[in-house]
């Protein structure tokens, strides 16, 4: 089980030494590394510098001043060619470096109009859907909700909301972003609360799954924590441990 995976196409290779099947649950993609601000999509386009003084602004939550600074830096690039190329390479790479069988899921920086040229017949792209995998049930909810930071798949609430409804009761609830609880949103690095999903909580309370599991949060406060029959778990920030979160049954 691994996500923010952020392109880490290294370990995603060894991500299923021994075990039966993968899960992802999204963010494939590096645009900007917030720990090493010299890789990812950002500084390779504006430089270092510039990648510096972005995650200063987005950090201090100075989000209007982040957004003038990037209309600045994109004035006069096409954007969308530009990130779309930088991406169709990065993913190029990372869909190549799934294991057999990958169960996957979409995630807020993730862009879901690509997948389906990249994933291999051994990957299997689920959202809002269902799996039978080792004989329990697996629902999957990609991307992330709505927020300042405008990332490339955000949706509103109630279209969230519709596909963990969709997914009805479930062994395994895997999403991407954690259910809307403080102890699991909250970033003691990036010191601010992450968006979590209320309707994922009622969920996990109404349908009482064995476990609920996401990532998102890099460096939660709680990495797991009960709530009622569910133990819910952050998988883990794959980018930068490179070891996945092992379910056994």
């Amino acid at each position: 089980m691994v996500s923010d995976v952020h392109g880490n196409s290294e370990g995603l290779a060894r991500a299923g030494d021994g075990a039966d099947a993968v899960v992802c649950l999204g963010d494939l993609i590096l645009f900007l590394d917030y720990a090493d601000h010299s890789r990812g999509i950002f500084p390779e386009l504006f430089g270092v510098e510039n990648a510096d003084r972005i995650v200063e602004l987005r950090t201090a939550r100075r989000f209007e001043e982040a957004r003038e600074l990037g209309r600045r830096l994109w004035a006069g690039v096409d954007r969308d060619a530009a990130i779309e190329s930088a991406v169709r390479k990065q993913y190029a790479e990372l869909f190549a470096a799934f294991p057999t069988p990958t169960y996957a899921t979409y995630g807020n920086v993730d862009i879901p109009r690509l997948w389906p040229e990249y994933a291999a017949p051994g990957t299997t792209v689920l959202d809002g859907e269902r799996v039978e995998i080792g004989g329990r049930v697996f629902g999957f909810v990609g991307g992330g909700l709505q927020t300042p930071m405008r990332t490339p798949f955000e949706i509103g609430a109630e279209e969230y909301a519709a596909k963990i409804e969709a997914l009805g009761h479930v062994d395994v609830l895997c999403s991407h972003i954690p259910p809307d609880v403080p102890e699991l949103c909250y970033d003691t690095v990036a010191r601010r609360f992450e968006t979590g999903s209320a309707a994922l909580l009622e969920a996990i309370r109404a349908t009482r799954p064995r476990y609920a599991l996401f990532g998102h949060v890099h460096q939660p406060l709680a990495r797991r924590m009960r709530i009622g029959a569910t133990e819910c778990v952050n998988v883990g920030h794959f980018a930068s441990s490179g070891t996945p979160w092992v379910l056994e049954w």
